[in-house]
């Protein structure tokens, strides 16, 4: 083996549509604002595109922003994901190399299309997805890199790839394939919906503790732990896991293993363009910390430096030098 990696991530290729949107616009087409929704054909995600403004194509995807993340930190990663074999394809293919993360999953022929996140962003920046899973709901256990999961110190692996059953029968295989070879498995719950729909295969994994590293936001936690008290949820899922992380927006984040708990402030910012990406550049700091046996509170703080650069402009890649914010915080 010849090449090893700090996180190798399994989540939906997708190429996101960004565009400006006022309320107004959220309330009549029915969206939750700040929210994600999925859009179950091609006819309405197309429909729903023509009543989009000017915008931008970037590469997207939850696990994949992430390692995007820990590539610009400096990190080793691999991205594990389908698309089609069509443009949109090839631009998600292009730039995640180009970000500098290993992509070696083929593309997939004929319909459906590859991936695509259509997403408003409002004027206080809250981001509202609406997303057309395609070509990425089709990956194969027959697609996993397993000498790349073999390769690496963590697998990461995204909530919202669960709901399609081909890639959720994938992603059990890996969890096994990285347990059976001593990695760390991290997992994120990605959204409420995800847990409505799959809430008991989330709880099943935590108590045959198949996941080393949780991360969720605070109604995420608690819609797994069946509670509206933030507090009984991580009393209840905390001692599941080795570590769990868990984001709270505008009012940073706590880290809990065992019986010892972190928190770290969100960092400033000058303004808030687009909350999009926000969380997983908050995953990429803390899983490149990790990987790197930096101290946990140390990883918060990173994951916050992350988040803020991301916030700070349209997209969910980071653009300005991560490793650099970093040193210039840390040292």
């Amino acid at each position: 083996m010849t090449t090893s990696y700090d996180v190798v991530a399994i989540g939906n290729a997708i190429v996101d549509i960004l565009a400006p949107a006022d309320d107004a616009f959220i309330v009549a087409e029915g969206m939750n604002k700040g929210s994600m929704q999925l859009v179950f054909s091609p006819e309405e995600a197309d429909a729903l595109y023509a009543k989009m403004g000017p915008g931008q194509e970037v590469s997207g995807g939850s696990a994949a922003n992430t390692v995007a993340g820990i590539a610009a930190l400096g990190g080793t990663c691999g991205f594990i994901g389908q698309v089609a074999d069509d443009q949109l394809g090839q631009v998600f293919a292009h730039d995640i190399k180009a970000a500098g993360v290993d992509f070696t999953t083929a593309a997939r022929s004929g319909d459906p299309a590859t991936a695509r996140c259509l997403i408003f962003v409002t004027p206080d920046g809250q981001r509202t997805m609406n997303t057309f899973l395609g070509a990425s709901q089709f990956l194969p256990a027959a697609a996993l890199d397993r000498d790349m999961i073999r390769a690496c110190k963590i697998l990461y692996l995204e909530g919202y790839l669960w709901d399609p059953e081909e890639p959720r029968a994938a992603m059990r295989e890996a969890i096994d394939l990285a347990r059976q070879s001593g990695k760390i498995v991290a997992f994120t719950l990605s959204d409420v919906f995800c847990i409505a729909r799959h809430g008991d295969d989330f709880r099943q994994l935590l108590a045959d503790r198949l996941i080393n590293i949780l991360f969720a936001n605070e109604a995420e936690l608690c819609a797994l732990a069946r509670t509206d008290d933030l507090e009984a949820a991580i009393e209840q899922v905390a001692p599941q896991v080795n570590v769990l992380v868990v984001t709270r927006g505008e009012h940073g984040a706590y880290a809990i293993t065992g019986k010892v708990r972190f928190g770290v402030h969100a960092q400033p910012v000058a303004s808030v363009v687009d909350t999009t990406g926000a969380g997983d550049l908050f995953a990429a700091g803390v899983l490149h910390g990790i990987a790197a046996g930096k101290a946990l509170d140390a990883c918060l703080v990173q994951g916050a430096i992350c988040a803020a650069e991301v916030i700070s402009h349209v997209g969910a890649r980071p653009q300005a030098d991560l490793k650099a914010l970093v040193a210039a915080k840390l040292g």
